[in-house]
């Protein structure tokens, strides 16, 4: 869908004017509302006995309790011309005021534009004690319709719903430690799930068929979290006055975050650092979702170092007018069918904030996520520094750790950030001289 040029886009009604001004249970209200939930919906978001202690039995092993996280909404966002309030499940300060920020930054620009390939999953059929690899491989690859019809006798609903495994590689490794082996992949359009349990069942199908074929012995099969065929990209165009500051000329703030991306995309080190701060943006929303937010890190971080080289996932360039162009490209494996998204009432309740339709809707506003997040350190470290606004944020927790409780915990946050001492120490002055 093409977006809305600048200036001309409806007022969005992922705006929501003071909210986070209001307490929680009145911001909740407004969200519902702006997102037309329904009363179910909306306690299921508060948390308040949304999982049964039977139901998270069934979901893991040895439960004793359940383990809770904040859950906020950032808001503001714009991707492909449709508004989205984002839920996101985190515990660090400053990542959904900076989100939230960043997208209504970017609505000067039109919001984000993003893009995705189909839903293609890969399940890996290793084949060892051969002696012929090319051989090996070359009798696979005159099998392959016979073991993608195969594969997909296992899922006939998936099939009929337009998905279903489409074909086949084969990688040679001629020498390892173990001896010459092949490994043989299923690449297997899974459509609205993650897909971890659909692909795993046709190569485990498979294997005693490929042996019959190679003559060799099928050790693992299991699917790989380098989705590297089920890619999301996003991106943002922003004029240079958007960053305009009291003290800086925009154009001063791109150029320091064109450099400061620059050195993400040569040095490990840096790339590192500025991952986490993509998959700040990213992973609360994978968890809000019910979605495994450990194998979207492991996508990510594999595609980083698909180079030989740790490198970064994002490029911020400037146009031949000045105009910053940030651009994120990432393997994005998010499914809204099976496992926890099924599972746990909150996170359905989280779909049906973000009038989510299919899963790569999902990855593709999560993606803008993780871009609008990339921006906001960039920002952040071509101004004033990271810490200022963490830090800022940050007061709260300290003035709770310090023993503020009730309104105590906004008045001693303020009077530490005021005095520019965010320690439990002067938070602990600041509570006692009261």
């Amino acid at each position: 869908m093409p977006v809305s040029a600048p200036g001309t886009q409806p007022e969005p009604k992922s705006r929501i004017e003071g909210l986070r001004d209001l307490e929680p249970i009145d911001r909740r209200q407004a969200i519902a509302s702006a997102a037309a939930l329904d009363q179910a919906d909306s306690a299921a978001l508060s948390g308040e006995g949304t999982l049964p202690l039977a139901v998270a039995n069934g979901m893991i092993e040895n439960v004793i309790g359940k383990f809770e996280l904040p859950l906020g909404v950032a808001a503001n966002f714009l991707v492909n011309g449709r508004e989205y309030l984002v839920p996101m499940a985190v515990e660090e300060p400053s990542v959904v005021a900076a989100a939230s920020y960043m997208a209504k930054l970017a609505l000067k620009g039109g919001g984000f534009t993003v893009s995705s390939t189909p839903p293609i999953m890969r399940a890996q059929v290793q084949v060892v004690g051969i002696t012929d690899p090319h051989g090996t491989r070359a009798r696979l690859l005159a099998h392959a319709d016979e073991l993608t019809e195969m594969a997909n006798s296992r899922d006939t609903v998936l099939v009929g719903l337009g998905g279903g495994c489409k074909g086949i590689e084969v990688e040679v490794f001629p020498e390892s430690a173990i001896g010459p082996m092949v490994v043989l992949h299923l690449l297997v359009d899974v459509r609205d799930a993650m897909g971890a349990n659909t692909v795993n069942s046709m190569a485990e199908m498979l294997a005693p068929r490929i042996e019959e074929i190679t003559g060799g012995r099928v050790r693992l099969r299991i699917l790989s979290n380098l989705a590297d065929r089920r890619i999301v990209t996003a991106s943002v165009r922003l004029a240079p006055e958007v960053f305009d500051t009291a003290t800086l000329d925009g154009a001063e703030v791109v150029q320091g975050m064109v450099e400061a991306c620059t050195l993400a995309m040569i040095d490990p080190y840096r790339a590192a650092t500025h991952n986490k701060g993509i998959m700040n943006g990213i992973d609360p929303v994978v968890v809000a979702t019910g979605n495994d937010w450990r194998a979207i890190e492991a996508g990510a971080h594999a595609y980083a170092a698909r180079s030989g080289r740790y490198g970064s996932l994002t490029t911020w360039e400037t146009a031949t007018d000045g105009t910053l162009v940030g651009t994120l490209e990432m393997p994005m494996a998010l499914g809204i069918v099976g496992g926890a998204t099924r599972t746990h009432p909150a996170a359905q309740a989280a779909l049906k904030l973000m009038r989510i339709t299919s899963a790569q809707e999902l990855a593709e506003v999560t993606a803008a996520v993780g871009l609008a997040q990339n921006m906001a350190a960039l920002r952040a470290l071509s101004t004033e520094g990271i810490q200022r606004g963490h830090m800022a944020l940050h007061a709260r927790n300290i003035a709770i750790t310090a023993g503020a409780t009730g309104p105590d915990i906004d008045r001693v946050a303020k009077a530490i950030v005021a005095a520019g001492d965010v320690s439990v120490g002067r938070a602990k002055q600041v509570l006692e001289s009261s």
